[in-house]
């Protein structure tokens, strides 16, 4: 949909989905597209038996309609939907009662109906009114952008805080959609005149989600009060950290796997982490850093997420260096960077250093690799490990803190257990014999030359 003059597209789709009362279950989906305006010929995809239409947001700027809508099919995708058709409309502003117009909305119905569609996506968020009022025009029910993206949240939350924030995010949001219908909304008891004696069921339902909301927050601060006391002991032996952040389905959690040689999972499906995973890794320095890997961010990513996310998305406020994981081969790499940014800025660490990691080249031609070079950061391939090097020498130069110091060392030979601690965790660079003596020239973390002091002759930074 055109709002206001832009080349605008908002996109229907039709889903199949399945969602508990208050925590969405994984969503089987289907979609439907369109040309402009509202008569234009619709190109239906694959039908299937009980799905749902969708319809969808505001492009970005920079997004023409076919990457909005690709990035949106991958959403529907992530939750487990199968598209029936999809549908795009344009029009000069949204319509305050159903975002799109009368008419448009009996064609999402005609469509719904003759796809045996169960769920109507919209690509777009819903106000509480719009919300209600397609509800009751539609056959069908209907999720709006955020709901979709609560749901898949939910059902990749694999620990117990994942589910609490995302538990906490949904009722949030939950919260101000909430609505009574027919006898629901009567008084419970009865009344002298008009006045009623009690609460509506409604401001029931609101009260005891209103106490559910207190006590998530209450359980996620108690989960912060942990992550403090963790990273207070981890600070007490210096070890900086260093986060990973950018685009759902960057490749984060490979480029994680293939840093720390861990095995956590990675899956081409959005929002596949949402847990913070933390490895120690060695840099080229012999430095030891934390590699910490996070949730992935999106396009009109909901603010609730961010909000309940907080205590997941403190490593990356604490990290010394953030490494913003791009996907090389995208499309639309510039917006999905813009929108990275958006998050960072909202969580107020811009002004931290941040490498840019070009992801994904084994999916480029050579000709675009060797462009890459201009576009400045640090192209590797997370799959094939190519360029990891040039990431950790990056890595190194970036770290301010535990500088890396030249040191001369003279050490007793009988000190074999502090020899090869030297040895383990500095570069030496020449080595000489003195009698007794082993006469050493190092370069090494400024911590652990600190503790060799009483064995130093000379020492500077590199």
């Amino acid at each position: 949909m055109d709002f206001g003059g832009g080349a605008r597209g908002i996109e229907l789709r039709a889903v199949h989905a399945r969602r508990a009362a208050l925590r969405p279950n994984p969503a089987e989906i289907t979609k439907v597209p369109e040309e402009d305006g509202d008569t234009a010929p619709q190109e239906f995809l694959r039908p299937t038996a009980g799905a749902a239409a969708q319809a969808s947001e505001l492009a970005s700027p920079t997004l023409s309609s076919e990457e909005s809508l690709a990035e949106f099919r991958d959403l529907v995708a992530s939750a487990g939907g199968e598209v029936a058709a999809e549908l795009m409309q344009r029009r000069p502003r949204p319509d305050p009662a159903t975002l799109v117009g009368q008419g448009k909305v009996e064609e999402i119905a005609a469509v719904a109906a003759s796809t045996a569609s169960d769920l109507v996506l919209f690509d777009h968020d819903l106000s509480p009114t719009q919300l209600r009022n397609l509800e009751a025009a539609l056959p069908c029910r209907v999720l709006d952008r955020t709901q979709l993206i609560l749901d898949i949240f939910a059902r990749h939350a694999r620990t117990r805080e994942g589910q609490l924030q995302v538990e906490l995010a949904q009722l949030q949001y939950l919260l101000p959609r909430l609505t009574g219908r027919g006898k629901a909304m009567s008084q419970l008891g009865g009344g002298i005149g008009t006045r009623g004696p009690g609460e509506t069921q409604l401001e029931t339902d609101r009260r005891r989600i209103q106490r559910r909301i207190d006590h998530l927050k209450s359980e996620l601060e108690s989960v912060r009060r942990t992550r403090r006391q963790q990273r207070q002991r981890r600070e007490a032996v210096p070890v900086p950290t260093v986060a990973l952040v950018g685009y759902t389905n960057a490749g984060k959690s490979t480029l994680f796997n293939c840093l720390t040689g861990a095995q956590v999972f990675s899956s081409s499906k959005m929002f596949a982490t949402l847990d913070p995973k933390l490895r120690a890794i060695e840099l080229p320095s012999r430095r030891k850093v934390l590699v910490s890997d996070t949730v992935g961010f999106i396009r009109n990513l909901p603010h609730t997420l961010v909000t309940s996310f907080r205590a997941t998305l403190e490593e990356v406020e604490q990290a010394e260096v953030l490494l913003h994981v791009r996907d090389a081969a995208s499309t639309y790499g510039a917006e999905q960077r813009t929108q990275v940014e958006k998050v960072l800025a909202e969580l107020e660490v811009l002004d931290k250093p941040r490498i840019e990691v070009l992801n994904k080249i084994d999916l480029l031609p050579e000709h675009e690799r060797e462009g890459l070079a201009s576009r400045g950061g640090v192209a590797v391939s997370a799959l094939t490990g190519e360029g990891i090097d040039g990431l950790l020498q990056a890595i190194d130069q970036a770290l301010h803190s535990d500088p890396i110091l030249e040191a001369e060392l003279r050490v007793p030979q009988q000190e074999g257990a502090l020899l090869a601690a030297i040895e383990a965790g500095t570069m030496v660079h020449n080595r000489e014999y003195e009698g007794n003596l082993v006469r050493l020239s190092v370069s090494g973390p400024a911590s652990l030359l600190g503790r060799l002091r009483k064995y130093r002759l000379r020492d500077g930074p590199t």
